[in-house]
């Protein structure tokens, strides 16, 4: 009956959508036409126009960004090769992925409490947890800037600095959200972005690794295609300019040397498509006015929600911010029959993740070192939520969401 109900709603409003315009269906059929789907042209294309976008000399496309997590965390290690820096600070407020990663990677997650405007990881804490644990223990800062908020970058870079820590930021969620004018993603050692259909810059299934330097570049280039030797930006095989056969084959003395099935590090099949990369090719150069867009939905349902401010935290504007979606923290009464409500409305909500090391199941070994040690998270992952604020909402659907709540909250 649930479902159904949903179902009949002409309205429906949901945190994310995806709509193809006449050019990107064009793209598409080019694409098909090219008869190459794999990593190609549209790949290299787009790893440039990221990095110009985002202020850095490398990108590179990975299939998700869960995998520039993965594919960056390994970088790291490989490039420390200290095998005694096995833990990461991060935030225990944002999506599972980047819990996961840290375990995946073969690394410890440690965690500190977080900002409740704008959900960001506290140094304080960060400076805290170096100085009750041993710093050389730790590989890395993982600071997440969730919702597009970003984190206090200069306190957590000048923190790393003095530990000799790498700083890897999680702007997955953050396209062109700045700090102090300076893009974030660009401030790091390392970045990860995602094209998630929700996100701001969307085709369905893409990640990317940022970054300045040509180490970390040509590691995650090597991870992302099972660890193999080859690393180059685009292949000259055929045309007979391998640099690896050329460099490498004399001093190995071996006539027989393939440097696409050589390999020297352990990695993963994180490749990507030509359509995911031609769509990010084209939704790029709109991304300025997608963000605005979005901030423009966040002020209309800050103005109309804000006689509920007794009952719900609306979220902080700035111009800086490249709104992922809209959340809301409720001060009393029930997350989860609020949200039952909303739904029925039509208003897809999903809730603010959960803290990691106390509230989700997977982590559950954790949960009794964290307990109570993370009061922001903790109450934030029990009674945050948010719902959608993407560039195609319409005035109409605004005033919806504002006259349902109205109607949920009496």
């Amino acid at each position: 009956m649930y479902l159904t109900n949903i179902q009949k709603m002409k309205r429906i409003i949901r945190t994310g959508d995806f709509k193809f315009s006449d050019e990107e269906k064009e793209i598409i059929n080019k694409v098909l036409d090219s008869n190459r789907i794999t990593e190609h042209k549209e790949t290299r294309k787009f790893e440039k126009n990221w990095a110009k976008k985002i202020g850095t000399k490398y990108s590179v496309a990975v299939n998700s960004g869960t995998s520039a997590l993965i594919a960056g965390l390994w970088a790291l290690k490989y490039l420390s090769e200290d095998e005694k820096r096995k833990k990461v600070i991060t935030t225990p407020l944002t999506y599972i992925a980047n819990a996961n990663a840290i375990r995946l990677s073969g690394l410890e997650p440690v965690y500190g409490d977080i900002e409740r405007e704008t959900f960001s990881l506290k140094p304080s804490e960060i400076e805290r947890i170096l100085k009750e644990q041993n710093p050389k223990e730790f590989l890395a800062i993982l600071p997440v800037h969730l919702m597009g908020y970003p984190c206090d970058m200069d306190k957590i870079n000048n923190i790393a600095k003095k530990h000799e820590l790498f700083v890897f930021e999680d702007a997955a969620q953050a396209h062109d959200s700045k700090y102090k004018g300076e893009t974030l993603g660009s401030i790091g050692d390392l970045s990860n972005f995602s094209f998630y259909i929700a996100h701001n810059l969307q085709v369905g299934e893409l990640g990317a690794v940022n970054t300045n330097n040509p180490e970390i570049k040509k590691l995650v280039r090597k991870i992302k295609s099972n660890g193999r030797l080859c690393s180059c930006d685009i292949c000259t095989r055929m045309e007979g300019k391998c640099p690896e056969i050329l460099n490498n084959a004399k001093k190995r003395g071996d006539e027989d040397f393939d440097p696409r099935f050589t390999h020297d590090i352990l990695g993963f099949n994180f490749r990507t498509t030509e359509f995911s990369t031609a769509l990010a090719n084209s939704r790029i150069n709109h991304i300025d006015e997608i963000n605005k867009k979005r901030q423009e939905n966040l002020l209309y349902l800050n103005d109309g929600l804000k006689e509920h401010g007794q009952i719900l935290q609306l979220p902080k504007f700035s111009e800086d911010v490249s709104y992922l979606a809209y959340p809301l923290i409720l001060k009393k009464g029930s997350r989860g029959n609020l949200m039952r409500k909303l739904e029925n409305k039509g208003i897809e909500t999903r809730s603010l993740f959960g803290c990691i090391p106390t509230q989700q199941p997977s982590f559950s070994d954790l949960k009794k070192e964290y307990e109570g040690k993370l009061p922001n998270a903790e109450e934030i992952g029990k009674k945050g939520f948010y719902i959608g604020i993407h560039q195609f909402l319409t005035k109409e659907d605004l005033n919806y969401v504002v006259d349902s709540f109205k109607e949920v909250l009496k």
